[in-house]
């Protein structure tokens, strides 16, 4: 049986949390940090830091859709980032932090649209959602020292102090979907 990948862009803050998180969910296949919903083609992560290119760190995800459904991969995100909070992550503030989600096709928009009613609905976040729902265009790869980030810098004070106790407390909700 052949398998065939889909692949959705997401950005909920530092690309380097929504890696570490991803990379161990089941189902997913590959995560890229890196930068998407901007202007400017090809930038570089301070390019993307000075808030001048409307880009967002983001992160593609490749995942098979035969271990994992895209509505239940977006609703882990809506569990692993605020998304009730305009152009911020915690300390992180500013335009690339954003809440997004980058659609391929009318059936994705349809399925974030069904999952971000449900995260409301559910009152998972007492607040409203501001996550933006638009079209994919492009995506362009994190420098070779932001990809896997958390992995190679575990002991970073970025990495312990805001990434470390977001993967544990994934982990300890979602034991059912690690890898």
């Amino acid at each position: 049986m052949t398998t065939s990948h889909e692949e959705i862009v997401l950005g909920g803050g530092c690309f380097w949390c929504l890696e570490a998180i991803f990379q161990q969910v089941k189902g997913v296949v590959s995560v890229e940090s890196g930068y998407s919903g901007g202007q400017v083609k090809d930038p570089t992560y301070e390019q993307v830091c000075s808030g001048s290119t409307g880009h967002a760190e983001a992160v593609k995800i490749v995942f098979n859709p035969n271990e994992i459904s895209l509505h239940d991969l977006l609703l882990l995100f809506f569990h692993v980032h605020d998304p009730t909070t305009l152009n911020r992550q915690g300390n992180d503030v500013g335009t690339q932090y954003r809440s997004v989600i980058f659609f391929n096709s009318k059936e994705q928009k349809a399925i974030a649209l069904r999952a971000m009613a449900e995260v409301e609905q559910t009152k998972l976040w007492s607040d409203l959602l501001v996550t933006e729902l638009r079209p994919f265009d492009a995506f362009y790869s994190a420098e070779e020292y932001h990809r896997n980030y958390f992995k190679q810098h575990p002991t970073q004070g970025y990495c312990r102090f805001i990434i470390a106790p977001k993967v544990a407390k994934f982990r300890k909700e979602f034991p059912g979907r690690l890898q």
